[in-house]
C-alpha cells in the first residue's frame, strides 16, 4: 500500500519514567530532559546512547528550574534568569552530546514552561534568546498559533506540535491536567484523536467542538502509564491504513 502519509511521533525522555527502552523503538524522534525539572549528565548520556541505538533523532528538553515539581509549576523569574537557566541546560546537554557524537536535532520546552511560552511575550523572547545565544539554530517545538511560534518563526526553524494523549480546549491550548478530559488513557481515544489530527489536521474538544490543528510532529508523555500501549497500538493501526514514520 503507498504512504498516505509521513509522520514523526515524539515523546520526553531521561525523565525516570522507566518506559524508555520499550519507548525508543516506537519514536522517531525524543527530547531529553537536560536538568532543569530531571536529568543528569549520567542520565542524558544514557538516553542519548539509546537514541542512537534505534536512530531517533535527538532532542533537549529545558524547562523551568524546578525539579521538586517536575518543572510543571510556574516559577517567577526575570527576562535575564530564564534566558540564562535555558541557556545553561541547552549548552550542558550539548557537551554530552557531542561526547556522544550525536547532533541536535531540536529544542522542546517542558511543562509549565512549554505552557508559559506559549502565552506569555516575554517568557517566549527569554527562550528564543537562549537558543539563539547557543550559536547553534535547531528546531523549536512549538505550539501551533502560540506566542513562541509568532515569536521564533522568523528567527529559526520550526515544527508544529500536538499531542496524542492530551485533551485541546475549544481555543486550541492543552487543558489544564486537573480538568475532565485532559490526560487521554485509551488507545483506541488516543489513535483516533491521532489519525484526525494527521489526516484532518482538527481535533474534537471534549466538549464536542472540531477544532483545527496544523503539525507536523505529535508528541506523548512517557510518563503517561499507558504510553507505551497507546504507541504500540497506534503503530498497528498506521500500518493498517500505510502511515508511515520518520523525523520531520
Amino acid at each position: 500500500m503507498e504512504s498516505l502519509q509521513v509522520v514523526d511521533i515524539n515523546a520526553d525522555l531521561g525523565e525516570g519514567s522507566g518506559h524508555d527502552e520499550l519507548l525508543m523503538p516506537l519514536l522517531s524522534s525524543c527530547s531529553i530532559a537536560c536538568g532543569g525539572h530531571y536529568g543528569t549528565a549520567e542520565t542524558m548520556t544514557k538516553a542519548i546512547k539509546l537514541a542512537k541505538k534505534h536512530k531517533v533523532k535527538i532532542g533537549a528538553h529545558p524547562s523551568f528550574p524546578d525539579k521538586d515539581s517536575f518543572g510543571r509549576k510556574r516559577m517567577t523569574l526575570t527576562k535575564k534568569e530564564l534566558t540564562e537557566t535555558i541557556l545553561q541546560q541547552i549548552m550542558d546537554f550539548i557537551t554530552i552530546a557531542e561526547k556522544e557524537k550525536a547532533s541536535l536535532h531540536h529544542i522542546k520546552l517542558h511543562g509549565a514552561l512549554y505552557n508559559l511560552a506559549a502565552e506569555d511575550a516575554p517568557t517566549a523572547d527569554a527562550v528564543v534568546d537562549a537558543i539563539l545565544a547557543s550559536g547553534i539554530r535547531p528546531i523549536l517545538y512549538v505550539l501551533p498559533e502560540s506566542i513562541l511560534h509568532r515569536k521564533a518563526e522568523n528567527l529559526l526553524p520550526i515544527k508544529r506540535e500536538a499531542f496524542i494523549d492530551r485533551g485541546y480546549s475549544n481555543h486550541g491550548r492543552l487543558l489544564p491536567r486537573t480538568e475532565i478530559g485532559a490526560v487521554i488513557d485509551d488507545p483506541q481515544r488516543a489513535w483516533m484523536q491521532f489519525e484526525s489530527m494527521v489526516l484532518s489536521k482538527s481535533v474534537l474538544t471534549p466538549s464536542a467542538n472540531r477544532i483545527s490543528i496544523n503539525a507536523e510532529t505529535f508528541c506523548i508523555h512517557s510518563d503517561h502509564q499507558h504510553a507505551v500501549v497507546i504507541l504500540q497500538y497506534i503503530h498497528q493501526k498506521m500500518e493498517e491504513i500505510g502511515i508511515q514514520i520518520a523525523p520531520s
